[in-house]
């Protein structure tokens, strides 16, 4: 909104004179009501005394005068307040060295390690013998090309130096599987939901001033607990499985949902199959280096008699897992600002997510229990039947079922 206000003045600014800027101003403040006031004077560079002049002036009929062509002056020339510019030609530099400091001003700046509010920059440069308001460094800083931001998720850290290959190889194996009609699904665990009726991220229709009321405080609830969404979603079908689990997000439990895919969804849509193939994140219950979950691996393969081929993303890219961004995405967008009240609601909201591509999900609660710190033993995986690729054999390998 700030941004087409802007534009509306930069077009309209060289057509007014200063009376019918201060009230073209006030007209769009009183417009958008609460607030509107602090957004022209940004979106502007006016001041909101000036902004306010103009208010009064609307109210006050008895204010109006003939209109005045833009080039004619309301004052004589260089009548008004002067610029701060003009009374302190270096206080930009000194305003974006606080902001700044480590490429514009001193690196040891007391500004470096402290939160840079309006107020924080006025004292400092009050320090520095500057008279400035907190209003002014607002506008200052807009003038400047600043705006209050928030952090951006895009730092993934250090990559592996086959952080590539590995997407090439994990692609190569996914057409090679959709080519011969073989199932191709991505597995991971949603985050963990508190059950009761708390705050929900988003915003629902409700009539005005009446807000579903919710708990101040999230302590959890001892007898609903928490969640596990563990998901499993189907790429050719665009299709998924969730199981609410409510114990632990174990690899017993990872293995599990998946074997409840298979036997309601994935058996009826690929009678034929001789192969399946996983796509998991590197960490988690069904994390490259888990003992658990290539045992349990291993007995769903024998359960269901296929091999289980697993390629894993390398570390820190589960971002590019694909239920990431083609199901769990939606799944929260559907129960936004709705209050997960039970375990019920859980699965009813996830089961009714949908999407204008056709996303289907089937959604059940799982109550069994799924006991952490299990051991696996030096025979339980020299009796694996697995068969690791040449190119990173961690990553990348299939289970065989045992006969």
């Amino acid at each position: 909104m700030t941004q087409a206000i802007k534009t509306k003045f930069e077009a309209l600014a060289p057509l007014l004179d200063e009376r019918t800027r201060r009230r073209w101003a006030a007209v769009e403040a009183r417009a958008i009501g609460r607030g509107g006031m602090t957004r022209v004077a940004e979106a502007t560079g006016l001041s909101q005394t000036t902004i306010r002049a103009g208010l009064k002036e609307l109210d006050s009929p008895s204010t109006s005068v003939p209109h005045l062509a833009a080039h004619e002056r309301l004052r004589r020339p260089g009548g008004g307040r002067k610029a701060l510019g003009d009374h302190a030609p270096n206080l930009l530099k000194a305003l974006e060295a606080l902001v700044d400091p480590v490429t514009r001003g001193d690196p040891m700046s007391p500004l470096r390690w402290t939160c840079k509010s309006a107020a924080r920059l006025a004292t400092e440069l009050h320090k520095q013998g500057y008279q400035v308001s907190e209003r002014s460094i607002n506008r200052l800083l807009h003038h400047l090309g600043y705006s209050l931001q928030s952090n951006r998720k895009t730092v993934e850290g250090k990559q592996h130096p086959d952080r590539d290959a590995q997407f090439q190889h994990i692609n190569q194996r996914v057409k090679a599987f959709q080519r011969q009609r073989q199932p191709v699904v991505s597995v991971d665990t949603k985050k963990k939901e508190l059950i009761g009726p708390f705050h929900n991220g988003g915003r629902e229709w409700h009539p005005q001033g009446e807000p579903e009321p919710v708990r101040v405080h999230d302590f959890p609830d001892k007898e609903l607990g928490k969640v596990i969404p563990y998901g499993v979603y189907d790429m050719v079908t665009n299709a998924g499985w969730v199981s609410v689990g409510v114990d632990h997000d174990t690899a017993e439990f990872a293995v599990e949902t998946i074997r409840r895919w298979w036997r309601h969804m994935g058996s009826a849509t690929y009678p034929r199959a001789k192969r399946l193939l996983i796509t998991a994140d590197g960490g988690g219950s069904n994390g490259s280096r888990h003992r658990l979950w290539k045992v349990e691996l291993q007995k769903l393969a024998d359960d269901i008699g296929l091999r289980i081929a697993v390629c894993h993303f390398p570390p820190g890219t589960s971002k590019w897992n694909k239920i990431e961004h083609r199901m769990f995405c939606h799944i929260t967008e559907n129960w936004r600002g709705r209050p997960l009240v039970s375990r019920e609601v859980v699965v009813n909201l996830i089961g009714h997510t949908t999407t204008k591509t056709g996303l289907e999900i089937h959604s059940e609660l799982n109550e069994n229990s799924y006991p952490t710190g299990r051991e696996v033993t030096e025979q339980q995986l020299e009796s694996l039947s697995i068969k690791r690729d040449k190119f990173h054999g961690e990553w990348n390998y299939t289970l065989v079922p045992r006969l």
